[in-house]
């Protein structure tokens, strides 16, 4: 370890301490809405930013969170529209990265142009609430999920991938005799793992994280996601929609429950079920798209 620092200037010390400095900022605020949400009402309300160990440890902000019939089947709604919506995602952004990759695609400048004003231009939720409501989605989970159906900025990302692909692989794979989705699932899509386990982690965080367009089309709140009854607690401050555990509590019990601590609850089980999925995407950030391919 004397050694390694040895070798280290200045400059880099700094900016290694600065780095650690950064964590912390990072890591105590999180570990301190885990603790008091964890601890005593009675307790919890004395407790300061700084303190990450849980007083008096107490799930019942928990219990009372998961005791309101609305929200396992908002939880329900999320991981539907999460996982099915992140799946249509990645297929349609992977498919349409490789056409627009293709040498002899004709028309792609006028389909990048188009895509690009698309992106620039967004018409806005008005027109789009037209449309899905003129195709009947209103009320229904795909009218969430379709809306939202390829994000351009991700899928020129994926194209970048695809590139770097060498095109000798292709030519080979050409031929060989594969087709089009043949070089697509077994040459190009292993090669471009990292790119699509990125984005399948960003189209997956925006869409568990996502409340306008479901507060927009989902009318009840007992098929809404997770995050618009959440957002109700947390941003509108109705308490009545999130605290349903009149059976769980009485009346003097609910008078001592610390809102504070219940509303760090709520961001704890809207972060949680994200950053699970995080380990088993960050493996692959490390790996070179050229891993097991050839060297030109």
């Amino acid at each position: 370890m004397a050694k390694k620092l040895k070798g280290l200037s200045i400059a880099q010390i700094l900016i290694g301490l600065l780095m650690i400095f950064i964590m912390f900022t990072i890591i105590v605020p999180l570990l301190n809405i885990v603790a008091i949400s964890f601890s005593d009402p009675k307790l919890s309300q004395s407790m300061t930013g700084l303190q990450i160990l849980p007083k008096g440890l107490s799930a019942i902000n928990y219990q009372i969170i998961f005791s309101n019939p609305v929200i396992i089947p908002s939880i329900g709604t999320s991981v539907y529209i999460t996982g099915i919506g992140t799946l249509i995602n990645i297929v349609l952004t992977t498919f349409a990265a490789y056409a627009l990759t293709r040498p002899n695609l004709y028309g792609k400048s006028v389909i990048m142009a188009f895509l690009i004003l698309m992106m620039l231009f967004d018409p806005g939720l008005v027109p789009e609430y037209l449309v899905v409501r003129q195709l009947g989605l209103l009320g229904s989970k795909w009218s969430v999920i379709l809306s939202t159906a390829v994000n351009v900025y991700y899928l020129i990302i994926m194209m970048r991938y695809f590139e770097d692909v060498p095109v000798s692989l292709y030519e080979a794979a050409t031929i060989d005799g594969a087709g089009h989705f043949k070089t697509l699932w077994h040459i190009a899509a292993p090669l471009c793992k990292p790119g699509i386990a990125t984005l399948t982690m960003f189209y997956g965080v925006v869409r568990w994280n996502e409340y306008v367009r479901s507060g927009v089309y989902i009318t009840s709140l007992k098929g809404s996601p997770l995050q618009v009854v959440l957002r109700k607690f947390l941003v509108e401050g109705d308490t009545t929609s999130l605290i349903g555990a009149q059976n769980l509590l009485n009346y003097n019990e609910l008078a001592q429950i610390d809102y504070r601590a219940l509303t760090y609850a709520t961001i704890v089980v809207a972060v949680v079920p994200i950053l699970v999925c995080y380990p088993f995407v960050l493996k692959y950030y490390k790996k070179g798209i050229m891993e097991g391919g050839v060297k030109e």
